[in-house]
């Protein structure tokens, strides 16, 4: 059976679920829960923070079943023209299914749309499928951490230049 994939944008009735998949993909790495987004306020309010001038967010869903999320955000402190990509997370079941890397296509895209010239990400090297992928996309690891995400516990920074 052909599976049917569908990317939309982040919907008010999305919240609870999209919380819910970020926080599950943490406890499935034993990540840490303080200083990442899996303790950051605006997990359990995706729809609002994505209504912030410059933000876009995404929900991806496989055969009618919300599976997934990723979205860029205009992160205070970030150098002129850069933007976060933000909340990328799937389901396990979602994964190796080519949802993550559509789910990023799609917000690169947008994020060229908006006029960005960079996007940025802050990560763990726990998440290591994410990485690959990352990699695969075009992100390169910069030393330093950019922008004020808040979120102290990740330790990787990678940079794309769109």
């Amino acid at each position: 059976m052909k599976q049917l994939i569908r990317l939309r944008k982040v919907q008010q009735t999305d919240n609870k679920i999209l919380a819910k998949i970020i926080r599950d993909c943490f406890e499935e790495f034993n990540a840490p829960k303080e200083g990442t987004v899996y303790s950051d306020s605006d997990t359990d309010s995706l729809y609002k923070y994505y209504q912030t001038k410059g933000a876009f967010g995404l929900t991806a869903e496989l055969n009618g079943e919300i599976v997934g999320t990723c979205g860029i955000y205009p992160t205070k402190g970030l150098p002129e023209g850069t933007a976060e990509l933000v909340k990328f997370y799937l389901k396990s079941s979602a994964r190796g299914l080519g949802i993550g890397k559509d789910l990023m296509e799609k917000c690169i895209s947008e994020a060229v749309k908006i006029n960005y010239k960079y996007l940025y990400i802050e990560s763990l090297p726990l998440f290591t499928s994410a990485l690959k992928l990352y990699e695969k996309m075009g992100f390169k690891p910069i030393k330093k951490r950019l922008g004020n995400s808040c979120h102290s516990s990740c330790d990787l920074y990678l940079l794309k230049k769109l």
